[in-house]
């Protein structure tokens, strides 16, 4: 009996023939030399050695083989793919190469700009008038004095000399949050100015008492160039024994100069109002012209009209019936109050033409004003 033929090749693998390796070979070493990026060397590199690629799946193929023609054949596959995989590395590291020095071209960073580029804030300029004229006022040893938006109707017109038919008093011209309950004569409203702080004041010290009364106030007017529902008030008090006009005159006239600058001063024009007696509209000196405009044709000042003078709010002597409803002696003590509208400030001091701008929060309204504090 003969022994084996071991030359005998009994299976023939198309895969694993010198020539189609090869071919599979130079065919990603072509696609590996075209890849253009890093992602298409990522999908190259799936395509060409991933566990379906054509050399990975020759590779499968070996088993088939004699044992004597697995050597040869693995060798072959083996060479193949090692040249592959050094082609790929080289190719990774030269399209790394061009991304980081593309990168460091495209995102250089210019270390002598501003490293700040974020845009300067504004605070409202509304609070930062309200802070300074506060600031006067505490120079002069006022106190800031606050007190709540939602008021008792007492506070807000009783105590304060409004008569129950006062034309302030109705719906037309107050917003009321709650009626008068039944045997009561006293609703509750959102306080339509800041004098119940200083009602609550004079209930809460005693004198002497000296306070400023910043604050937001509600009207039922509508929003236009010179109205708001919504506004901000200035209230000044002083109660003590032996107060005159005299102080009030003296006390308006360094107000004025403080936020005006020097050479400023007031009139006192005689009025009325419900919780002061005797009672003034203050009228300060214009800041544009000092005065000059007036009778003087060649000198217009369109700021007062040529009037030489600019209305800014309502002053007098706290009236004894709002002494007595808070507790205090008319006989004993004295004071003087005065008040105004911290947006009507503001359009006087900047020359702003339109109060819509100021509740519109358009930030190129505030910006101008900057952040000082």
């Amino acid at each position: 009996m003969s022994a084996p033929n071991k030359s005998y090749d009994p299976v023939e693998v198309e895969a694993l023939k010198p020539e189609e390796i090869a071919r599979r070979r130079d065919e990603a070493l072509a696609a590996i030399a075209a890849a253009g990026d890093l992602e298409a060397l990522r999908e190259v590199k799936v395509a060409h050695t991933g566990d379906r690629s054509p050399l990975a799946l020759a590779n499968r193929e070996i088993g088939a083989l004699p044992p004597h023609a697995k050597a040869d054949a693995g060798k072959r596959v083996g060479q193949a793919r090692g040249q592959v995989n050094q082609a790929l590395k080289a190719r990774q590291e030269e399209l790394e190469a061009e991304r980081d020095a593309r990168v460091l071209v495209e995102e250089a960073v210019d270390v002598t700009l501003p490293y700040d580029r974020t845009p300067a804030g504004a605070r409202h300029p509304i609070t930062t008038l309200s802070e300074r004229i506060e600031d006067v006022f505490v120079a002069m040893g006022y106190e800031v004095a606050e007190g709540p938006e939602v008021e008792a109707e007492w506070f807000n017109f009783d105590a304060l000399n409004f008569p129950p038919d006062h034309p302030a008093r109705e719906m037309q011209d107050t917003f009321f949050v709650q009626g008068a309950e039944e045997g009561e004569t006293s609703g509750v409203v959102l306080r339509t100015h800041t004098s119940p702080v200083q009602i609550r004041s004079m209930i809460d010290r005693k004198p002497p008492i000296y306070v400023i009364c910043p604050g937001r106030t509600f009207r039922t007017d509508e929003l236009d160039a010179t109205h708001t529902p919504v506004f901000h008030q200035v209230e000044l008090l002083a109660i003590d024994e032996g107060l005159t006009m005299a102080d009030l005159k003296g006390t308006l006239d360094h107000m004025v100069r403080a936020l005006f600058g020097e050479g400023m001063s007031t009139r006192l024009r005689p009025n009325f109002f419900p919780f002061t007696e005797p009672s003034a509209e203050m009228d300060m000196l214009c800041y544009v012209c000092r005065g000059e405009s007036v009778g003087n044709p060649d000198r217009p000042c369109r700021t007062c009209s040529s009037e030489g003078w600019i209305e800014l709010g309502g002053c007098g002597m706290v009236n004894p019936r709002v002494l007595i409803a808070c507790g205090l002696d008319p006989e004993k003590y004295s004071g003087f109050a005065f008040g105004f509208g911290i947006e009507r400030m503001l359009m006087f001091r900047h020359n702003v033409e339109d109060m819509r701008d100021m509740v519109e929060g358009d930030v190129r309204f505030t910006r101008p004003f900057g952040m000082e504090i």
